[in-house]
């Protein structure tokens, strides 16, 4: 089945899915039970030049988070702008985001949520 999948468009590889029962791939599956597995998590920043996933650890705070970007934004971080992915997508644009009120900014003791899109806020 996997092998079929890799071919298909996603409309209908979910198709296909859905037809034999299947909530999702075993390479979905086998890549969302690794991260439990292993605690960890993915936050995204999206910015004019290039969006980007970066992985944590399940339970980090804002600072450390900004650190894996580098270290500089750790040892200076002021604060994060978060918007939930969910809400980035209901919204279309993080400016749209932002105008409907969806966006927050956090401090150094934000713990950082699966799926979260940030701006990090820092001085060196």
């Amino acid at each position: 089945l996997e092998s079929e999948l890799i071919d298909l468009s996603p409309e209908d590889a979910a198709e296909l899915l859905a037809s034999t029962g299947q909530p999702e791939s075993g390479l979905d599956q086998l890549a969302r039970i690794g991260f439990d597995t292993l605690g960890l998590q993915t936050y995204l920043t999206a910015g004019p030049k290039e969006s980007r996933a970066w992985t944590i650890g399940k339970g980090w705070k804002a600072p450390q988070a900004a650190g894996v970007i580098h270290t500089d934004f750790e040892k200076g971080f002021i604060k994060a702008e978060v918007i939930s992915f969910s809400d980035l997508v209901e919204c279309g644009s993080v400016a749209e985001a932002r105008a409907k009120g969806k966006a927050r900014m956090e401090g150094k003791d934000y713990v950082m949520s699966d799926g979260d899109v940030v701006e990090f806020r820092f001085n060196v």
